[in-house]
Parts: structure tokens; C-alpha cells; sequence
């Protein structure tokens, strides 16, 4: 990703992305130290981050390619992490119940890679499913570090994520092109862009 290319803008969604982009290598350092509780609030913060830059982004018309672009390498840097995180912290919980997770992981990947090799770059589509499923997620951890966990929400989430996947693949199927903040399947066939 070059940002000088693509017309940084110094924002305060773009900044709020750029955040959560640098703080991936300390979140992984706090994995690695097995300071769990450190982690669950630096994570919390990341997740707040993402909930307000798309939502001050939207609000105040400052929606630009380049944070479209920030903000889905921060997405991806913050499921690495929740992966590293659940590998490190909640291990044992999740080793009888890896189904979900691996068919989840395998769908995501599958979207990202297929988009990087059409597109050259991840997707930054934005969809209302993917958005939906970050909450969704973003609950899920939440519960998980400081409740336990939930075999049945987990499996909801998961199979939650399996979805909005799948969307996905089927935009970067039928797009010649990338498009940012698309939305959804709905709302991308209805302005015939294809």
C-alpha cells in the first residue's frame, strides 16, 4: 500500500485507522508478554477506533480511498491478532470447538487472498454484512476474555462471518474492478455497476 498515491488526507478517521495500524506490533508484543489483561483493553480501544472512524468518516463526508484502504489493513491486522490472542489466552476452550473457527478462517482468507490476486490489493468494500459481523465479533471477544466462553454464540458468530465471506467472494467474483464502501450485494447490483 503507497500512501502518497492514493492522497493521504490528515483526518480524523484516517488518523483513528492509522492508530490502529501501528499499534498492531505493540498489541502482539502485549500477546507475547501474556499480559492478557493489557491486551483485552488495548483491543477494546482498537475496536472503538474502528466503530468511530467509520461512523465520523460517514457523518462528516470524509470518506476517502486511502482510509477505505487504512481501515481494511487495520481490520486485518485486528483479526490476526484476535487469532494470535485466542491461540495464546483461550487455547484450551477453543480446541474442542475448531470447526467453526477453521471453516470462518478459511472463508476470510480465501476472500482476502482471492481480492489481493484480482485486485492486487485486500477488499475495502465496506459491507453492511462485514460490519454487522465486526460487532458481532468484537461482542464475542469481549464476552470471551472476560466471561468465558459461549459455544453457541461463538458458533453463531462464526457462521455469521462465513457469510458476509461469502458476499464478499461474490463481489470480487462480479466486480472487473475494485469499488470502496460498496455496502452490499443489494445495494451494488441496484446502481448496475457491473
Amino acid at each position: 500500500m503507497n500512501i502518497g498515491s492514493k492522497g493521504f488526507k490528515w483526518n480524523v478517521p484516517n488518523i483513528l485507522s492509522l492508530y490502529r495500524l501501528c499499534s498492531f506490533p505493540i498489541l502482539l508484543i502485549v500477546i507475547f508478554s501474556h499480559h492478557q489483561t493489557l491486551f483485552v483493553w488495548l483491543f477494546a480501544i482498537n475496536l472503538i477506533t474502528d466503530i468511530l472512524d467509520g461512523f465520523i468518516a460517514r457523518k462528516f463526508n470524509m470518506q476517502t480511498e486511502i482510509g477505505a484502504m487504512l481501515d481494511s489493513y487495520a481490520d486485518l491486522g485486528s483479526v490476526i491478532l484476535a487469532v494470535i490472542a485466542i491461540y495464546i489466552f483461550k487455547w484450551n476452550e477453543f480446541s474442542d470447538n475448531l470447526t467453526p473457527f477453521i471453516i470462518y478462517m478459511i472463508f476470510y482468507f480465501f476472500s482476502v487472498f482471492y481480492a489481493f490476486l484480482k485486485f492486487r490489493e485486500i477488499p475495502a468494500f465496506h459491507l453492511y454484512s462485514f460490519k454487522f459481523m465486526g460487532y458481532l465479533q468484537g461482542t464475542f471477544l469481549f464476552v470471551l476474555f472476560v466471561f468465558g466462553f459461549y459455544k453457541l454464540f461463538y458458533s453463531i458468530v462464526m457462521y455469521a462471518g462465513v457469510l458476509a465471506c461469502i458476499e464478499e467472494i461474490v463481489l470480487i467474483y462480479l466486480l472487473p474492478k475494485p469499488i470502496h464502501n460498496i455496502k452490499s450485494i443489494y445495494w451494488f447490483l441496484k446502481s448496475k455497476q457491473i
